[in-house]
């Protein structure tokens, strides 16, 4: 059963993650451009669905931590510190795309819909910035609990560093 968990784990992570990851890092690039020219409808569809796509997998993505849980508490590790850092750092990803990443696309989707001649103003160009750097701690947070589901300090496997 854990080898099942644990695939099925890998797999929500790999399926559900790398899209949320590959999309929110596309999105402020094509925010960018949509808001130096709002009306080339090219860019504000690739926004629209970049801002799809995060939000839709980061539902679908829950299924990574539910999973790596049951499959935590199949093998025994729950109160492993790597785990428990793996968690808090999942925890942490999870708070940064809801809180911060998720509400700042919505909020550049909603400039490009009003219409407005210069999106720039309403919108300015800080706030696509603001959205990469996010997304690259998003990232990073991501990176560091998959070389700890590798590494496993303390792990009897004989994979380490």
């Amino acid at each position: 059963m854990s080898a099942f968990l644990l695939s099925v784990h890998v797999l929500a992570a790999i399926l559900a993650i790398g899209p949320v990851a590959i999309a929110a890092s596309m999105f402020p690039r094509y925010a960018r451009l949509a808001l130096a020219a709002p009306g080339d409808p090219r860019t504000a569809v690739a926004v629209r669905i970049l801002h799809r796509i995060t939000r839709v997998y980061a539902v679908i993505g829950v299924l990574v931590p539910v999973f790596g849980l049951a499959t935590g508490a199949s093998i025994g590790v729950l109160g492993d510190t790597w785990l428990i850092v793996s968690m808090i750092l999942t925890a942490a990803a999870a708070a940064v795309l809801v809180a911060f990443i998720l509400p700042g696309q919505r909020r550049v989707v909603g400039v490009l819909d009003t219409g407005v001649e210069d999106a720039r103003e309403v919108a300015p160009d800080g706030m696509a910035r603001r959205l990469g750097m996010l997304t690259g701690v998003f990232n990073l947070l991501w990176a560091i609990v998959v070389v700890l589901m590798i590494y496993r300090p303390g792990s009897t496997t004989g994979v380490g560093l």
